[in-house]
C-alpha cells in the first residue's frame, strides 16, 4: 500500500470511522496514547499501535480486551501485511475467506479471519 493510499485513509478514520466503532485506547504512565482499537458488530475495524510502542504487548492487550469486553471475533487483514496475519493467528484467529478488493474497492486483497481459539 502506497503512502498516497495510506494518506487517503487518514481523513476517513478521523471523520467517519471513530464515530462508527466502540473505540478503546491504551495509554502509558505519562498518559500518552500508545494505541487504540475500534470494534463494530463484533469485527475489529481498527487496531493501531504507535511505532514507538510496537512489540511491547499493547496490541495483544487491546485485542484480548476487545475479545472479552467488546465481543470481537472477526477481523479483515490486508493480505500484504503478513505480520498482522501472524499476530491475529497467534491470538486465536483463523483464516476463513479471502477477498480480492478492500472495503473501499481498491485492489488490496483482504484476508477474513475469525476467532476460533480463546
Amino acid at each position: 500500500m502506497s503512502y498516497e493510499n495510506i494518506s487517503s485513509l487518514k481523513p476517513l478514520i478521523l471523520e467517519h470511522y471513530f464515530d462508527a466503532v466502540d473505540l478503546r485506547i491504551a495509554k502509558n504512565n505519562s498518559n500518552k496514547i500508545t494505541g487504540f482499537i475500534g470494534v463494530a458488530d463484533c469485527n475489529v475495524e481498527l487496531l493501531f499501535i504507535s511505532p514507538d510502542y510496537l512489540n511491547q504487548g499493547i496490541g495483544s492487550l487491546l485485542l484480548k480486551n476487545a475479545i472479552e469486553n467488546q465481543s470481537a471475533n472477526e477481523v479483515d487483514v490486508n493480505e500484504q501485511n503478513p505480520d498482522a496475519i501472524g499476530f491475529y493467528k497467534h491470538l486465536g484467529f483463523s483464516v476463513i475467506a479471502h477477498s480480492p478488493l478492500d472495503g473501499q474497492g481498491n485492489p488490496f486483497p483482504l484476508i477474513h479471519m475469525e476467532l476460533t481459539e480463546t
